[in-house]
């Protein structure tokens, strides 16, 4: 335990599978960094799809007869790219590890890492597993060909986490009796690193956690908030805030940001250089966020706003599993250069429940692009979408196979994110990726879109090239939220060789989570008939940030001053976005209002065409959707306030 008179340093270098390894160099070896605690966020729905599909496919082999081969069902790229550069720092600085790289076998990664540690003539060090998280685990050991009773499993809604509303014919869909579990993971949550901890362990590995625990267990462990008869809840949620903002790298410093050129043309290299992001935490609860010095990129509070709305949903209901955060009233203060002061998050008792990630199997898709240029590109890639589509329907019904289920075109670089908002000029753009996806339920029935895709090239309209790989079929996932009763999942400590469940903190049963206390809203805008109002972008007003969570987007409304506020809650109501955004959403748009940060959330749900696993459509997890919306509204505000933000 380090001096707890003194913040907490905790820096986070990953984002997601497939996040630069220099950046750990960055964060270990940086002057003046200086880390308690270095954390790794590798997990997304996505991801643990890749992982789950490899084991099923391996224990259905072995359950079969067969020989499927040894499987490294974690993030190989930690031990081998990220380890191996930094193990003789972290020793000698003292800095301990946490990280979810343990993906479905935390417990393999731990022999891993312990095996590295000898090859490396390194002193022997704690390290420590985390798991529980595979509701699966013990009926597929049993048998690979059962799945998990969804009995006890409860639909979640996007826009009432535990209790029934109208929405809730809206949430992403469950898999029918003949659509095989390929997957069930709780998310666990920090009690367990801080036990590991506790214990001496200085590098924790896990499965999947929820992604803010990799921050609340170091802080849990350093404060000693689980050994507490009282739970401070507001400085619980704080430190979960401060884990949802550093878990997602550089969005925090400068990466995805609105006003892009000035990260990009930051001092110390830019884009090139980017900064990751440090949290130092007080034991009030207040926290900075910075970045190592001499790097690229910025942290102001526009920046770790946009993060902080980034995949949020209803602002007072953000569910974890030792806390309900709530983000309406936060406080952000530039303090300095690259520092911003985070205060005043609140937080209440968590539920009985745990949020978990499902997934199934729903037939089999396939993805092919060529490139087609020259004078009209984008009509005549949306011909040759269609004719491939239709040649290849002619051979199956021809065969007695049946049709595509889905077949899905886009002419991408000819503004198809945009839906009936394009700027129309078709017949102007003269380079476009024509991507077309399928969807079938007999994976040798796509082969012949896969040969009628490589047919253009003589067949169809002028300028076709670029060929990419010729595509393959892949199993089509689709992941679905939900809760599962944290009485029947249990986290699992491996440390020494022993292993031990770790027990929950205490949980409210009684819904009175359910009874937000209510806050002042943001004020509506007064017009006064002399106003002379003019209408104005929304980018020229506010920053923007969007994100997913399954078949749900969200997209987050910054305003850029206190006075704009009013009016761009007048001008972007839920049916202005519903509007703006209904060629991709077909369900419903909610808006909420978070005055602390003088924000709007929209919550979208049925928009991503199934969600990141699933989706056909070129924008699967809603990242474009933020600029689509703040390039595209307007904003009706007096005049003078537009002249007198200019002062």
């Amino acid at each position: 335990m380090s001096d707890t008179k003194k913040p907490v340093r905790i820096g986070c270098y990953s984002a997601f599978f497939g996040d630069s390894p220099e950046a750990a160099v960055q964060l270990v070896k940086s002057e003046g960094a200086n880390l308690d605690y270095l954390v790794a966020d590798y997990l997304a729905e996505i991801t643990m799809g890749i992982f789950t599909i490899k084991r099923k496919q391996r224990r259905i082999i072995k359950h079969m007869g067969g020989t499927p081969g040894h499987g490294k069902d974690y993030v190989l790229q930690f031990p081998q790219y990220v380890l191996r550069k930094i193990l003789p720092d972290i020793i000698k600085n003292g800095t301990k590890i946490v990280t979810n790289a343990g993906a479905l076998d935390p417990v393999l990664l731990k022999t891993v890492i312990e095996e590295l540690l000898v090859e490396l003539k390194l002193p022997k060090i704690k390290v420590a597993a985390i798991e529980g998280d595979d509701l699966m685990a013990q009926y597929e050991n049993e048998n690979p060909m059962n799945t998990v009773s969804l009995s006890q499993f409860k639909e979640f809604s996007s826009f009432s986490p535990v209790s029934p509303t109208k929405h809730d014919l809206l949430s992403d869909r469950l898999p029918k009796p003949d659509e095989p579990l390929i997957s069930l993971h709780a998310y666990l949550g920090a009690r367990g690193i801080a036990a590991a901890l506790d214990k001496g362990a200085q590098i924790v590995v896990t499965g999947r956690v929820v992604d803010s625990a990799l921050v609340v267990g170091p802080l849990m462990h350093e404060y000693g908030w689980h050994k507490q008869a009282k739970v401070d809840y507001d400085v619980l949620a704080a430190a979960s805030l401060a884990g949802h903002i550093i878990e997602c790298g550089c969005h925090a410093t400068g990466g995805n940001f609105t006003d892009w050129k000035l990260a990009a043309n930051s001092p110390y290299g830019g884009y090139a250089n980017m900064g990751y992001p440090i949290v130092e935490f007080d034991r009030s609860g207040e926290f900075i966020v910075t970045k190592p010095e001499k790097t690229g990129g910025l942290v102001t509070t526009a920046t770790v706003s946009e993060q902080i709305l980034y995949e949020s949903l209803d602002p007072a209901y953000y569910i974890l599993p030792d806390v309900i955060l709530d983000l309406r009233q936060i406080k952000l203060t530039q303090v300095g250069e690259n520092r911003v002061l985070v205060q005043n998050a609140k937080g209440r008792k968590p539920t009985e429940w745990l949020k978990c990630c499902g997934i199934f199997m729903d037939g089999w898709k396939m993805a092919g692009q060529i490139i087609i240029g020259g004078a009209e590109a984008k009509d005549k890639a949306e011909a040759v979408g269609r004719a491939v589509r239709d040649r290849v329907n002619t051979y199956y019904r021809e065969n007695g196979i049946d049709q595509f289920r889905d077949f899905n075109i886009e002419a991408v670089g000819g503004e198809t994110l945009y839906g009936p908002n394009n700027a129309n000029h078709s017949h102007e753009i003269r380079e476009v990726v024509l991507k077309m996806t399928a969807h079938h339920d007999d994976p040798e029935a796509l082969k012949a879109f896969s040969l009628e895709l490589v047919a253009t090239v003589t067949n169809m309209a002028p300028g076709i090239t670029g060929f990419f790989d010729r595509p393959k079929p892949i199993p089509n996932m689709i992941h679905f939220p939900g809760l599962y009763p944290k009485k029947e999942v249990k986290t699992i400590l491996d440390i020494d060789n022993q292993k031990e469940s770790i027990p929950w903190s205490a949980w409210d049963d009684k819904a009175s989570f359910d009874k937000v206390e209510p806050i002042e809203s943001v004020p509506e805008a007064v017009i006064s008939k002399d106003d002379d109002i003019v209408k104005v972008k929304l980018i020229d007003l506010a920053y923007g940030r969007s994100g997913d969570k399954g078949d749900v987007s969200n997209i987050g409304i910054i305003a850029r001053d206190p006075k704009f506020l009013p009016y761009i809650k007048r001008s972007i109501t839920a049916d202005a976005v519903a509007n703006y955004m209904s060629h991709v959403c077909k369900g419903t748009v909610v808006r909420y209002d978070l005055p602390g940060l003088l924000a709007l959330n929209f919550v979208l749900t049925q928009t991503l065409g199934g969600g990141g696993l699933s989706s056909m459509v070129v924008d699967k997890q809603g990242k474009t959707y933020a600029q689509l919306v703040v390039t595209g509204l307007e904003v009706e505000i007096p005049s003078h306030l537009l002249r007198l933000s200019k002062l």
